[in-house]
């Protein structure tokens, strides 16, 4: 069975995706990181964004018809998502080394359950 579609990438993704190697030209030796926080900046001082907010919308629309195919044909909506692994068992806490007022009562010395 085909793997579910994977979720497309937003408006803001695809214009950094355009735009990286622009930013990487203009301030070389900048890094990973910086070119994020670069990119952020310029996106939030964008005047007219309806070009990558189009194609993103357009995107979404093929996700979601590919996603409904998916389901017809017996993909579940869970499918793609994984199941994450289990969680190993926590200790039981371990006893402070000060005695409790319950602790008093036991004159063996041993701890009780």
């Amino acid at each position: 069975m085909a793997e579910k579609p994977k979720r497309p990438l937003s408006a803001y993704m695809l214009w950094l995706n355009s735009a990286r190697e622009g930013i990487k030209k203009e301030n070389p030796g900048i890094k990973v990181t910086e070119i994020a926080k670069k990119g952020g900046e310029l996106w939030r001082g964008m005047k007219d964004k309806t070009e990558w907010e189009n194609k993103a919308a357009k995107m979404k629309d093929e996700y979601n018809k590919a996603v409904q195919e998916f389901e017809r044909n017996g993909g579940s909506k869970d499918a793609g998502k994984g199941k994450k692994p289990a969680k190993a068992a926590k200790k039981a806490p371990k006893k402070s080394k000060k005695k409790d007022s319950d602790d008093d009562d036991d004159e063996s010395g041993e701890e009780s359950d």
